[in-house]
Order: C-alpha cells, then sequence, then structure tokens
C-alpha cells in the first residue's frame, strides 16, 4: 500500500458515527446489512480509485 489508509482523515468523526448509527435506528438485521452494503457501494463510486479501493479491501480483511 502506498499511502496510509487507516490515518484518521474523517472530519468530526464522533459526529460521523453518530450519524451512521442514527441511519441503522429501526432497521432490521437485514436491513441493516443491505444499507451498509449500498452505503459501501455508493462510497467506492465516489473513491473511485480503483487501487485504493483494492488496497482498503486487503486493508479491512481481519489478520
Amino acid at each position: 500500500m502506498t499511502n496510509d489508509i487507516s490515518a484518521p482523515n474523517i472530519e468530526q468523526p464522533d459526529a460521523f458515527y453518530a450519524d451512521l448509527l442514527a441511519a441503522h435506528e429501526g432497521l432490521s438485521k437485514a436491513e441493516s446489512d443491505a444499507f451498509n452494503a449500498r452505503l459501501i457501494l455508493l462510497m467506492a463510486n465516489q473513491l473511485g480509485d480503483r487501487q485504493i479501493l483494492a488496497d482498503l479491501l486487503v486493508a479491512a480483511r481481519p489478520a
């Protein structure tokens, strides 16, 4: 990996986390999983760089 993709880079991370939790409120497990999948695809599309996305897949996988 060329960049430290795990370094903090989110403006107001606690606020984002609260928003993320709020977006899941009232959803079943299946709905929450589907929401996460759509969110990941939207974020990947926004990012757009195939190599960075590949690096993120490696970084997110458990050791």
